[in-house]
Protein backbone atom coordinates (compact mmCIF):
# COMPACT_ATOMS: atom_id res chain seq x y z
CA UNK A 1 0.00 0.00 0.00
CA UNK A 2 1.55 3.25 -1.06
CA UNK A 3 -0.54 6.15 -1.02
CA UNK A 4 1.99 8.70 -0.48
CA UNK A 5 0.66 12.33 -1.92
CA UNK A 6 2.84 14.82 -4.30
CA UNK A 7 4.13 17.86 -1.91
CA UNK A 8 4.40 20.47 -4.98
CA UNK A 9 1.58 21.93 -7.28
CA UNK A 10 2.94 22.83 -10.81
CA UNK A 11 2.24 25.88 -12.37
CA UNK A 12 1.82 29.44 -11.17
CA UNK A 13 -1.85 28.93 -10.99
CA UNK A 14 -1.81 25.77 -8.85
CA UNK A 15 0.68 27.59 -6.75
CA UNK A 16 -1.45 30.66 -5.72
CA UNK A 17 -4.03 28.65 -4.96
CA UNK A 18 -2.16 26.32 -2.53
CA UNK A 19 -0.76 29.78 -1.10
CA UNK A 20 -4.52 30.56 -0.14
CA UNK A 21 -5.88 26.97 0.84
CA UNK A 22 -2.70 27.40 3.43
CA UNK A 23 -3.68 30.61 4.59
CA UNK A 24 -7.41 29.64 5.32
CA UNK A 25 -5.66 27.44 7.38
CA UNK A 26 -4.22 30.23 9.31
CA UNK A 27 -7.52 31.96 9.50
CA UNK A 28 -9.54 28.87 10.54
CA UNK A 29 -11.62 29.16 7.46
CA UNK A 30 -10.97 25.78 6.65
CA UNK A 31 -9.43 22.78 8.38
CA UNK A 32 -6.06 21.09 7.76
CA UNK A 33 -7.18 17.89 6.34
CA UNK A 34 -7.85 14.87 8.51
CA UNK A 35 -5.44 12.23 7.16
CA UNK A 36 -6.59 9.21 9.69
CA UNK A 37 -7.00 5.95 7.79
CA UNK A 38 -7.71 3.26 9.32
CA UNK A 39 -7.07 0.99 6.07
CA UNK A 40 -3.58 1.99 6.06
CA UNK A 41 -3.00 2.31 10.00
CA UNK A 42 -3.96 -1.55 10.38
CA UNK A 43 -1.55 -2.12 7.08
CA UNK A 44 0.86 -0.81 9.12
CA UNK A 45 0.59 -2.38 12.54
CA UNK A 46 -0.05 -5.75 10.69
CA UNK A 47 3.44 -5.16 9.42
CA UNK A 48 5.08 -4.40 12.41
CA UNK A 49 2.99 -6.84 14.17
CA UNK A 50 4.59 -9.81 11.38
CA UNK A 51 8.20 -9.14 11.86
CA UNK A 52 10.15 -11.19 13.53
CA UNK A 53 10.59 -9.92 16.73
CA UNK A 54 8.03 -10.38 19.64
CA UNK A 55 4.98 -8.22 19.73
CA UNK A 56 5.56 -4.42 20.48
CA UNK A 57 9.58 -5.24 21.16
CA UNK A 58 10.92 -2.43 19.65
CA UNK A 59 8.73 0.36 22.42
CA UNK A 60 8.45 3.23 20.84
CA UNK A 61 10.30 2.77 17.75
CA UNK A 62 7.59 1.34 16.46
CA UNK A 63 5.11 4.14 17.32
CA UNK A 64 7.94 6.00 15.12
CA UNK A 65 7.35 3.84 12.14
CA UNK A 66 3.57 3.71 12.19
CA UNK A 67 3.55 7.47 12.67
CA UNK A 68 5.97 7.85 9.87
CA UNK A 69 4.03 5.34 7.29
CA UNK A 70 0.84 7.25 8.19
CA UNK A 71 1.80 10.85 7.03
CA UNK A 72 3.29 9.50 4.06
CA UNK A 73 0.94 6.97 3.50
CA UNK A 74 2.92 4.16 3.04
CA UNK A 75 3.38 0.64 4.62
CA UNK A 76 7.37 1.29 3.36
CA UNK A 77 8.30 4.82 3.79
CA UNK A 78 11.48 6.33 2.28
CA UNK A 79 12.41 9.65 3.72
CA UNK A 80 13.79 12.11 1.66
CA UNK A 81 15.85 14.82 1.26
CA UNK A 82 15.67 15.47 5.14
CA UNK A 83 15.68 19.63 5.31
CA UNK A 84 17.02 21.40 8.91
CA UNK A 85 15.39 25.06 8.82
CA UNK A 86 16.99 27.10 11.35
CA UNK A 87 15.06 30.33 11.94
CA UNK A 88 17.02 33.15 13.90
CA UNK A 89 15.23 36.47 15.37
CA UNK A 90 16.27 38.59 18.37
CA UNK A 91 13.83 40.01 21.42
CA UNK A 92 13.01 43.48 22.68
CA UNK A 93 12.38 42.03 25.70
CA UNK A 94 15.80 41.04 26.63
CA UNK A 95 16.10 44.55 27.11
CA UNK A 96 14.40 43.27 30.61
CA UNK A 97 17.53 41.34 31.72
CA UNK A 98 15.95 38.29 30.80
CA UNK A 99 18.91 36.48 29.53
CA UNK A 100 22.03 35.03 30.78
CA UNK A 101 23.62 36.04 27.29
CA UNK A 102 23.99 39.53 25.54
CA UNK A 103 21.31 39.98 22.48
CA UNK A 104 24.71 39.90 19.65
CA UNK A 105 24.49 35.80 20.64
CA UNK A 106 21.94 35.50 18.06
CA UNK A 107 24.07 36.92 14.58
CA UNK A 108 27.19 35.62 16.41
CA UNK A 109 25.53 32.02 16.42
CA UNK A 110 24.38 32.55 13.02
CA UNK A 111 27.51 33.07 11.57
CA UNK A 112 28.40 30.21 13.41
CA UNK A 113 25.55 27.86 11.78
CA UNK A 114 26.45 29.23 8.82
CA UNK A 115 30.88 28.49 9.13
CA UNK A 116 29.72 25.28 10.34
CA UNK A 117 30.40 25.08 13.39
CA UNK A 118 27.67 25.01 15.49
CA UNK A 119 26.07 21.64 17.57
CA UNK A 120 23.45 21.42 14.71
CA UNK A 121 26.18 22.10 11.57
CA UNK A 122 28.09 19.22 12.55
CA UNK A 123 25.12 16.84 14.14
CA UNK A 124 23.26 17.82 10.25
CA UNK A 125 26.55 17.10 8.57
CA UNK A 126 26.89 13.62 10.43
CA UNK A 127 23.40 12.37 9.17
CA UNK A 128 23.30 13.80 5.56
CA UNK A 129 21.18 16.93 5.89
CA UNK A 130 20.64 19.78 4.74
CA UNK A 131 20.64 22.81 6.71
CA UNK A 132 19.09 26.11 6.26
CA UNK A 133 19.31 28.99 8.45
CA UNK A 134 16.77 31.84 8.30
CA UNK A 135 17.07 35.16 9.47
CA UNK A 136 13.11 36.28 10.51
CA UNK A 137 14.52 39.19 12.73
CA UNK A 138 17.85 39.15 13.88
CA UNK A 139 19.89 42.45 14.63
CA UNK A 140 22.45 42.29 11.56
CA UNK A 141 22.22 42.49 8.17
CA UNK A 142 23.79 39.60 7.24
CA UNK A 143 24.36 40.78 3.22
CA UNK A 144 25.85 43.94 4.17
CA UNK A 145 29.01 44.91 2.22
CA UNK A 146 27.69 42.73 -0.71
CA UNK A 147 26.42 44.00 -3.95
CA UNK A 148 22.61 44.20 -4.72
CA UNK A 149 20.78 40.92 -5.01
CA UNK A 150 23.74 39.13 -3.37
CA UNK A 151 23.17 35.86 -1.43
CA UNK A 152 24.97 33.93 0.83
CA UNK A 153 25.02 29.80 0.92
CA UNK A 154 22.80 28.32 3.05
CA UNK A 155 21.11 31.55 4.44
CA UNK A 156 17.75 33.19 3.31
CA UNK A 157 15.99 36.24 4.66
CA UNK A 158 12.66 36.49 5.47
CA UNK A 159 12.43 39.78 7.54
CA UNK A 160 8.96 41.44 7.84
CA UNK A 161 8.51 44.94 7.40
CA UNK A 162 10.04 46.67 10.60
CA UNK A 163 11.75 43.53 11.76
CA UNK A 164 15.07 44.63 10.88
CA UNK A 165 16.03 45.03 14.99
CA UNK A 166 13.62 42.34 16.13
CA UNK A 167 10.56 42.06 18.16
CA UNK A 168 9.75 44.77 20.12
CA UNK A 169 10.20 45.29 24.13
CA UNK A 170 6.64 42.49 24.87
CA UNK A 171 6.94 44.31 28.65
CA UNK A 172 5.77 48.35 26.85
CA UNK A 173 4.14 46.90 23.53
CA UNK A 174 3.26 44.10 21.37
CA UNK A 175 6.32 42.03 20.69
CA UNK A 176 5.19 42.33 16.72
CA UNK A 177 2.16 44.28 15.13
CA UNK A 178 -0.75 42.27 13.90
CA UNK A 179 0.35 42.69 9.82
CA UNK A 180 4.50 41.95 10.94
CA UNK A 181 3.14 38.63 12.96
CA UNK A 182 0.89 37.58 9.07
CA UNK A 183 4.39 38.35 7.09
CA UNK A 184 6.02 36.11 9.24
CA UNK A 185 3.72 33.39 9.11
CA UNK A 186 3.32 33.86 5.02
CA UNK A 187 7.47 33.85 5.28
CA UNK A 188 7.41 30.18 6.62
CA UNK A 189 4.77 28.70 4.04
CA UNK A 190 6.14 30.78 1.29
CA UNK A 191 9.83 28.85 2.40
CA UNK A 192 8.33 25.46 2.84
CA UNK A 193 6.57 25.61 -0.52
CA UNK A 194 10.47 26.16 -2.06
CA UNK A 195 12.14 23.24 -0.21
CA UNK A 196 12.59 19.63 -1.43
CA UNK A 197 12.17 16.51 0.29
CA UNK A 198 9.08 15.22 2.85
CA UNK A 199 10.76 15.86 6.04
CA UNK A 200 11.48 19.05 7.77
CA UNK A 201 13.44 19.52 11.08
CA UNK A 202 12.88 22.78 13.35
CA UNK A 203 15.12 24.44 14.62
CA UNK A 204 16.20 28.16 16.14
CA UNK A 205 18.33 30.89 17.86
CA UNK A 206 17.50 33.71 19.87
CA UNK A 207 18.12 34.81 22.78
CA UNK A 208 15.03 35.79 24.74
CA UNK A 209 13.39 33.08 23.16
CA UNK A 210 12.16 30.78 25.73
CA UNK A 211 10.65 33.74 27.57
CA UNK A 212 8.40 34.29 24.13
CA UNK A 213 7.89 30.39 24.33
CA UNK A 214 6.95 30.28 27.91
CA UNK A 215 4.49 33.54 27.83
CA UNK A 216 2.58 31.20 24.75
CA UNK A 217 2.59 28.30 27.25
CA UNK A 218 1.06 30.48 30.14
CA UNK A 219 -1.52 31.63 27.84
CA UNK A 220 -2.29 29.48 25.49
CA UNK A 221 -2.26 25.69 28.14
CA UNK A 222 -3.64 28.63 31.15
CA UNK A 223 -0.67 27.42 33.56
CA UNK A 224 1.12 29.80 35.82
CA UNK A 225 4.11 31.33 34.62
CA UNK A 226 6.52 30.13 37.12
CA UNK A 227 5.61 26.78 36.33
CA UNK A 228 6.19 27.36 32.89
CA UNK A 229 9.70 29.59 33.55
CA UNK A 230 12.80 28.05 33.34
CA UNK A 231 16.62 28.81 33.07
CA UNK A 232 16.91 29.51 29.43
CA UNK A 233 20.68 30.03 28.47
CA UNK A 234 21.95 29.80 32.14
CA UNK A 235 20.44 31.73 34.85
CA UNK A 236 20.92 30.95 38.51
CA UNK A 237 17.69 30.65 40.49
CA UNK A 238 17.58 34.39 41.61
CA UNK A 239 17.54 35.60 38.07
CA UNK A 240 14.72 32.55 37.05
CA UNK A 241 12.66 34.29 39.74
CA UNK A 242 13.23 37.79 38.52
CA UNK A 243 12.84 36.66 34.68
CA UNK A 244 9.43 34.88 36.20
CA UNK A 245 8.42 38.22 37.47
CA UNK A 246 9.03 40.51 34.51
CA UNK A 247 7.22 38.05 32.40
CA UNK A 248 3.84 37.84 34.61
CA UNK A 249 4.39 41.34 33.97
CA UNK A 250 4.13 40.93 30.51
CA UNK A 251 1.12 38.48 30.60
CA UNK A 252 -0.49 41.03 33.13
CA UNK A 253 -0.45 43.99 30.04
CA UNK A 254 -1.55 41.57 27.23
CA UNK A 255 -4.22 40.37 29.48
CA UNK A 256 -6.49 40.08 26.50
CA UNK A 257 -4.25 38.75 24.27
CA UNK A 258 -6.07 35.33 24.38
CA UNK A 259 -6.41 33.82 21.04
CA UNK A 260 -3.40 31.96 19.32
CA UNK A 261 -3.05 34.58 16.97
CA UNK A 262 -3.17 37.68 19.52
CA UNK A 263 -0.77 35.80 22.11
CA UNK A 264 1.71 35.17 18.97
CA UNK A 265 2.01 38.79 18.24
CA UNK A 266 1.82 40.18 21.83
CA UNK A 267 4.94 37.62 23.17
CA UNK A 268 6.73 37.14 19.51
CA UNK A 269 8.99 36.09 18.38
CA UNK A 270 9.73 36.67 14.81
CA UNK A 271 11.71 32.94 14.30
CA UNK A 272 8.26 31.57 15.72
CA UNK A 273 5.73 33.38 14.03
CA UNK A 274 8.01 31.93 10.92
CA UNK A 275 8.05 28.32 12.30
CA UNK A 276 4.06 28.38 13.15
CA UNK A 277 3.51 29.25 9.02
CA UNK A 278 6.18 26.41 8.56
CA UNK A 279 4.46 23.92 10.26
CA UNK A 280 1.06 24.93 9.16
CA UNK A 281 2.16 24.64 5.38
CA UNK A 282 4.44 21.01 5.79
CA UNK A 283 1.21 19.61 7.15
CA UNK A 284 -1.04 20.65 4.98
CA UNK A 285 1.77 19.27 2.25
CA UNK A 286 1.60 16.25 3.87
CA UNK A 287 5.62 16.12 5.13
CA UNK A 288 6.95 14.50 8.53
CA UNK A 289 7.55 17.24 10.93
CA UNK A 290 10.04 16.80 13.50
CA UNK A 291 9.88 19.00 16.27
CA UNK A 292 13.27 19.77 18.61
CA UNK A 293 12.84 21.25 21.62
CA UNK A 294 11.03 24.17 24.25
CA UNK A 295 10.93 26.71 21.16
CA UNK A 296 9.72 24.73 18.45
CA UNK A 297 7.53 22.77 20.24
CA UNK A 298 6.44 26.23 20.98
CA UNK A 299 5.50 27.01 17.88
CA UNK A 300 3.68 24.05 17.49
CA UNK A 301 1.77 24.77 20.01
CA UNK A 302 0.37 28.25 18.36
CA UNK A 303 -0.24 25.74 15.10
CA UNK A 304 -2.93 23.74 17.29
CA UNK A 305 -4.47 25.88 18.67
CA UNK A 306 -5.65 26.71 15.26
CA UNK A 307 -5.13 23.77 13.88
CA UNK A 308 -5.43 20.61 15.82
CA UNK A 309 -4.95 17.51 13.25
CA UNK A 310 -1.13 19.36 12.98
CA UNK A 311 -0.28 16.86 15.83
CA UNK A 312 -0.94 14.07 13.14
CA UNK A 313 2.11 15.22 10.90
CA UNK A 314 4.46 15.82 14.16
CA UNK A 315 7.20 13.66 15.33
CA UNK A 316 9.03 15.66 19.01
CA UNK A 317 12.29 14.61 18.55
CA UNK A 318 13.31 15.19 22.89
CA UNK A 319 11.99 16.31 26.21
CA UNK A 320 14.32 19.01 26.96
CA UNK A 321 15.90 20.39 29.87
CA UNK A 322 13.85 23.63 30.11
CA UNK A 323 11.12 23.40 32.51
CA UNK A 324 8.33 24.86 30.29
CA UNK A 325 9.05 21.77 27.84
CA UNK A 326 7.76 18.79 29.69
CA UNK A 327 4.28 21.05 30.61
CA UNK A 328 4.08 21.84 26.92
CA UNK A 329 4.17 18.61 25.60
CA UNK A 330 2.04 17.40 28.17
CA UNK A 331 -0.70 20.14 27.19
CA UNK A 332 -0.34 18.55 23.65
CA UNK A 333 -0.90 14.94 24.34
CA UNK A 334 2.39 14.09 22.90
CA UNK A 335 6.10 11.66 24.31
CA UNK A 336 8.90 12.23 22.75
CA UNK A 337 11.36 10.12 21.49
CA UNK A 338 14.77 10.90 23.55
CA UNK A 339 15.82 12.23 26.65
CA UNK A 340 19.03 13.48 27.35
CA UNK A 341 18.69 16.40 29.79
CA UNK A 342 19.32 18.70 26.22
CA UNK A 343 18.40 22.43 26.30
CA UNK A 344 20.68 23.62 23.51
CA UNK A 345 17.81 24.27 20.72
CA UNK A 346 19.27 25.02 17.17
CA UNK A 347 17.31 22.05 16.26
CA UNK A 348 20.23 19.70 17.54
CA UNK A 349 17.61 17.44 19.41
CA UNK A 350 15.71 17.14 16.01
CA UNK A 351 19.31 16.07 14.28
CA UNK A 352 19.93 13.50 16.86
CA UNK A 353 16.49 11.67 16.15
CA UNK A 354 16.94 11.82 12.95
CA UNK A 355 19.30 8.26 12.74
CA UNK A 356 16.24 6.81 15.03
CA UNK A 357 13.47 7.97 12.61
CA UNK A 358 15.07 6.45 9.65
CA UNK A 359 15.94 3.28 11.27
CA UNK A 360 11.94 3.12 11.97
CA UNK A 361 11.42 3.16 8.23
CA UNK A 362 14.05 0.55 7.55
CA UNK A 363 12.26 -1.80 10.12
CA UNK A 364 9.24 -1.44 8.05
CA UNK A 365 10.72 -1.58 4.67
CA UNK A 366 13.66 -4.70 5.28
CA UNK A 367 13.34 -6.29 8.73
CA UNK A 368 12.15 -9.84 8.09
CA UNK A 369 8.38 -11.53 8.72
CA UNK A 370 8.16 -14.54 10.43
CA UNK A 371 7.04 -16.27 6.66
CA UNK A 372 9.87 -14.44 4.76
CA UNK A 373 12.20 -15.84 7.14
CA UNK A 374 10.85 -19.21 8.14
CA UNK A 375 10.57 -18.22 11.43
CA UNK A 376 8.34 -19.96 13.94
CA UNK A 377 5.47 -17.27 15.59
CA UNK A 378 4.59 -17.94 19.08
CA UNK A 379 2.30 -20.42 20.23
CA UNK A 380 -1.00 -20.30 20.21
CA UNK A 381 -0.54 -22.17 23.17
CA UNK A 382 2.25 -20.00 24.69
CA UNK A 383 -0.20 -16.95 24.63
CA UNK A 384 -2.77 -18.30 26.08
CA UNK A 385 -0.29 -19.54 29.09
CA UNK A 386 0.67 -16.06 28.83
Amino acid sequence: MNTSPAHAASGSHAQTTDTAAAWDLVVGRTALADIADPALTQALQDTLNNKTKPLGSLGRLEDAALKIGQVLGSTAPVLEQPQMVVFAGDHGLTARGISAFPSDVTWQMVENFLAGGAAVSVLSRQNGIALTVVDCGVKRDFLAGLPAGSTRPGLQVRKAAGAELGTADSSVQPAMTTAQRDEALQHGMALVRDLPGNALLLGEMGIGNTSAASLLLARLAGLDIAVCTGAGTGLDAPAVQRKTEVLREVLALHAESRAPLDALAAFGGFEIATMVGVVLQAAHERRVIVVDGFIATSAVLVAHALQPLVLQRCLFAHRSGERGHEFMLQHLGVQALLDLGLRLGEGSGAALAWPLLQSACTILRDMASFASAGVSEKSDAAMALG
